[in-house]
Parts: C-alpha cells; sequence; structure tokens
C-alpha cells in the first residue's frame, strides 16, 4: 500500500471513518490518491465519497487537464479493442496533477494527436461521466457517443433504462435520435467515473444485450475499485450471454472501509449538521450579463440524444470563435475565470473551458459542474468538498422540485477567489428559477456571465 501525497485531500475523512485507499496496478503512472480526495455523503446506502481529481465535477479544476484524462481513458480503450500496446504519458499525468506549468495543455495536446478511428457505441452515465464518456468517443475518432439522462423530453422515445446501485437519484434512460445507430455490432464502451462494485454497468450491458446482442463490452472507469468477487460476477455473466467483457481504468485498487461505516458516517453527517453555521449573506452583488455565444445552428449540445464524429468536427471548427467571444465578453483583468457546467450538461461548458484556457494563457481557468449529489462541506484543507452553494433545481425535473448544489466555487478559508465566472446552461435549464436560485449565488461571488446553449430536440 503506498501512502498518499502530502495534503492529500482525504485525510480528514481517512481520520474520522478510517477509510483506506489500497492501490493496485498504475498503467499511467498515477495512483488513487493522486486521482481522488474523500468526502462524506448525505447517502444512507453510502457513506463517503470519491472526489475526482480529474472529472471537473466537484472540483474546479484545468480544463485541460479534464479533457487530457479522458482522452487518455479513451486510449485505453483503443488499445484494448486494438490489441495494442497501452499509451505511456510518461509523467505529464502526474505532473499535471500536481500543477506544473505546462503539464495539462501537454496531456492534452499528446492524446489528442491524430489516430486511426475505431467504431463503437460509447455510453456515459448521468450526471457525472456524460463528458467522460464524450472524451472517449472523442479519442476512439469513430464512435457514436450517447449518454444516459434523468430528463424525459418529448418526442424520443426511451431505448432502455437501468438502475445505479449507490445513487441517490437511480433511473436512467437512453435517448437516442436514431435507435439504428445504437442497433450495431460494435463494441460498446461503458463508461463511468469509477467502479466500485460494477453492478450498474452490468446491469446496463444485460438490459443491452436483450435489446441488441453485441460480441464486445469494454467498461471504461478513472479508477476501478472492484474486489475479486465483483471481477468474477463480470466473467459470469460474459460467459452467460456470451459475450467478451473487459475493463480498462486509469488506476486500479480497493478502499478498506470498517464495518460501522454507515453508522458512523451518519453520525458524523448528523453532528457536523448540528453544529454548522448558516452562512452569512452576501454584502455584495456582482453584476449579471449575458452572452450569446452564436452556437452552431443544429449542434447538438451533447449527447443526451446522440452525439456522431461529424457533430465533433462541426463543434471543434467552432470551438475557438465561440472562445473569443467569451474571452472579450469577460473583459480584461480577468485572473482566475471558472467555467461552470449544469448537471448533466458537462462536455459543451469543458470544451469552451478548454478552448478558452487556451486563448487567454494569462488567466487561470478552471471547470466544474453542478450537481444532484448531496454532500457534507468541510472547510479543511485535508478535505475534498470544502465549500457548498444550494439552490433549488431550475430545469422542470421530472422528480420534481429539489435542492442543487456548487462544490468549491466559493473561496475556502485561505484561497483566493474567482474573478469571473461563466454560466453554461442549456435553454431548458434558463429559466426564472436559474436567475433567482443559482445565479443570486453565483453574483455574489463575482461577476456572473450567463451563456446558454440550445438543448437539441431532434431535427
Amino acid at each position: 500500500m503506498t501512502g498518499p501525497p502530502p495534503g492529500w485531500p482525504g485525510s480528514w475523512v481517512a481520520a474520522r471513518l478510517g477509510v483506506r485507499l489500497a492501490d493496485g496496478p498504475r498503467p499511467v503512472g498515477a495512483g488513487l490518491a493522486d486521482l481522488v480526495g474523500l468526502a462524506v455523503r448525505r447517502n444512507p446506502r453510502r457513506a463517503h465519497l470519491l472526489v475526482s481529481a480529474v472529472l471537473g465535477k466537484h472540483v474546479p479544476t484545468d480544463p485541460r487537464l479534464v479533457y487530457g484524462s479522458g482522452l487518455l481513458l479513451g486510449e485505453l480503450v483503443r488499445a484494448r479493442l486494438r490489441g495494442e500496446e497501452p499509451p505511456r504519458p510518461g509523467a505529464l499525468l502526474t505532473d499535471a496533477l500536481r500543477g506544473v506549468p505546462g503539464a495539462a495543455p501537454g496531456l492534452r495536446d499528446l492524446m489528442r494527436a491524430p489516430q486511426n478511428p475505431v467504431d463503437a457505441v460509447v455510453l456515459g452515465y448521468a450526471e457525472t461521466a456524460t463528458a467522460l464518456g464524450h472524451s472517449v468517443a472523442d479519442a476512439l475518432g469513430g464512435a457514436y457517443c450517447l449518454h444516459s439522462t434523468r430528463r424525459p423530453v418529448p418526442g424520443f422515445a426511451t431505448y432502455g433504462g437501468f438502475e445505479e446501485e449507490h445513487s441517490h437519484a437511480t433511473s436512467h434512460l437512453l435517448l437516442p435520435a436514431d435507435p439504428a445507430a445504437l442497433d450495431r455490432d460494435v463494441p460498446a464502451v461503458l463508461v463511468d467515473d469509477e467502479l466500485s462494485t460494477g453492478r450498474t454497468v452490468l446491469n446496463t450491458i444485460e438490459a443491452l444485450h436483450n435489446v441488441r446482442p453485441r460480441s464486445h463490452y469494454v467498461l471504461a472507469a478513472l479508477v476501478d475499485l472492484r474486489g475479486a468477487d465483483d471481477r468474477a460476477r463480470m466473467d459470469e455473466l460474459a460467459a452467460r450471454l456470451g459475450t467478451r467483457i473487459e475493463a480498462v481504468a486509469l488506476a486500479q485498487g480497493h478502499v478498506d472501509l470498517p464495518d460501522d461505516i454507515l453508522e458512523a458516517g451518519k453520525a458524523l453527517v448528523s453532528d457536523l449538521t448540528a453544529r454548522a453555521g448558516l452562512p452569512e449573506a452576501a454584502a455584495e452583488r456582482f453584476p449579471v450579463s449575458r452572452l450569446d455565444l452564436e452556437w452552431p445552428p443544429g449542434l447538438p449540445d451533447g449527447g443526451r440524444h446522440g452525439f456522431l464524429p461529424g457533430h465533433r468536427s462541426r463543434l471543434e471548427k467552432d470551438l475557438g470563435r465561440m472562445a473569443d467571444r467569451l474571452a472579450a465578453a469577460l473583459g480584461d483583468g480577468a485572473s482566475r475565470v471558472l467555467v461552470l457546467g449544469s448537471e448533466e450538461l458537462m462536455y459543451t461548458p469543458l470544451r469552451l473551458a478548454e478552448a478558452l484556457a487556451d486563448t487567454v494563457p494569462g488567466a487561470a481557468v478552471r471547470y466544474s459542474t453542478t450537481t444532484r449529489s448531496p454532500v457534507l462541506a468541510v472547510d479543511d484543507p485535508g478535505y475534498a468538498i470544502r465549500t457548498r452553494l444550494a439552490f433549488a433545481a431550475h430545469d422542470d425535473p421530472a422528480d420534481g422540485p429539489g435542492e442543487r448544489y456548487a462544490y468549491n466555487v466559493a473561496p475556502a478559508t485561505g484561497q483566493d477567489g474567482f474573478d469571473r465566472i461563466v454560466l453554461v446552461v442549456d435553454d431548458a435549464g434558463d429559466t426564472p428559477a436559474l436567475v433567482s436560485g443559482l445565479a443570486e449565488r453565483l453574483r455574489a461571488l463575482a461577476p456572473l456571465l450567463i451563456a446558454p446553449v440550445p438543448a437539441w430536440r431532434g431535427l
């Protein structure tokens, strides 16, 4: 077992709940503690949360590190599908995780070098792995990308549904605009941020296989924490279905949990919630402005209904132009910029943030997204979720109104805050509830620029 690095944002939880990370293989040089920190969930079924350092969900991160890590995972998938040697990023990933200047764009640039396209169906899981699935598909070059969704959309029939074992909101839908794109015997790549037991992806494989049998499935995750029984369950399913199922990840290992972890976590949440004071009202309200990105007509905003290689090529052609518009709207003097996406809408904000970081090299551009997931915030350097903004859902969700969150957006003690915030939402979420909720919370921190994109509703 390798000890965590100094200043690891998991030491607080490890000390209080007895959670330990044990490293397994490191195919790209990074270990578990390099890639994840720890926090405490407000969830009776799972007390701890692995907080990724490269996902861009809970922690504002250099978007080139996020995209480069996703492309790297995609290259591991490519190697497995083609029977080739996996990529060797050298020290670029670990250097980027440590903040070494130039390492994040260097990783991204290395991973996006042209390769022969590989045909596949790539499925990313909502809400955390939508952009990660896109990134894997981008690396493969010839893949069709679709992500699951918890937002029913009129006019789109459900292809299939499945359940996520540990989530607080379990129902996933697949809503492809063209079901024929899924009904092909090409490899299916199922992408999630972590494999804990693997039950969710095995449920998905069985559901997909019942509709359209395939000869090859690959599970792809940033970290693979499955035990021997979990891996045996995967092999048993493959044998029963008469198919091939494999898995790749940036790092492998396991999480050691004490027997009383659920009760201890519940008690810890209760104690800290009772002692937490109400946040002070902000004394200042910064200006709010809006920007028309001039989104390419007819281009999907992401993979909720499917995203083709041609869509990606078209987006690539327009990213620089849209980044220029963002940079001009932010004005002079922007030095710490957050591009914030919204729940499942992760890929478009990620690519805009990545392009903005290249366009304004003098600014520290970071990327993260809002989430449904309720997590305890603790303002301690050894804890991965130091601040929390809570606000009402603003996209008329099918499961009714509820609270949503943006983590590590407000500055923690001793940290500099962002001096500009760009909020990227689709037009389904650009509502009065957004203005009165999340936008009000953000404008208390910095000047806010809202950049809506049209939610694709088919031809």
